[in-house]
């Protein structure tokens, strides 16, 4: 087996990765499985820099591969918000529903549909080199809430040509539709060209 660690404390977020390379010679680790989980400050104004500021920090630390995305929502009417700041939209330490209800409100005064878009990037780094790949999944924003599975935003985004949210869907049915789904299946693609050597 080829050890990754995933540089994530999102047990959503592995679980939805692990899942994708289920069907690979690829163990995906959590940090946690490791030991110490370090707080990484996302401070890059890109999701490939925070991303790769992620998977950079975890390698350090550990010297064994590793992967990590970031990823957020682009909201046509706000201009790409809430961007980089998807997780934080509603300021430290709010929760995934203060960001839902923050984002319904500021919608409010504009006309529907409220086009959006999440995006995913996904990065590689051993030590000497980094891949990047990009997952977008377009749909648009709704005022209520519904479902109960998935995490993050959601229960408000509709999937273009679908009926339900995302938290409405299965992790299997998310998993071969979602930004995320789309940015690591293209990482583990080359990846697995690659014939990276196993290290367990």
């Amino acid at each position: 087996m080829i050890k990754i660690i995933f540089a994530t404390a999102n047990k959503g977020k592995l679980m939805e990765v692990r899942n994708i390379f289920s069907d690979t010679k690829f163990k995906i680790l959590s940090p946690y499985e490791l030991g110490a989980v370090p707080e990484i400050e996302e401070t890059e104004d890109t999701f490939e820099g925070n991303a790769l500021l992620k998977a950079k920090t975890i390698y350090d630390l550990y010297k064994i591969p590793s992967i990590a995305d970031d990823s957020g929502l682009s909201v046509d009417q706000l201009k790409g918000a809430p961007g980089v700041l998807s997780a934080r939209y509603a300021g430290e330490n709010c929760t995934y529903h203060d960001n839902n209800v923050k984002l319904i409100g500021e919608l409010k005064s504009f006309p529907e549909p409220h086009t959006a878009k999440f995006i995913s990037c996904a990065v590689y780094y051993d030590g000497k080199n980094n891949t990047t790949a990009v997952g977008e999944l377009p749909g648009k924003i709704i005022h209520e809430f519904r479902g109960a599975n998935g995490f993050g935003y959601d229960p408000i985004f509709l999937p273009d040509g679908f009926g339900k949210t995302l938290a409405e869907m299965t992790l299997e049915e998310k998993n071969k539709i979602s930004h995320r789904a789309r940015a690591f299946s293209s990482l583990k693609s080359v990846l697995l060209k690659i014939g990276m050597k196993e290290n367990l």
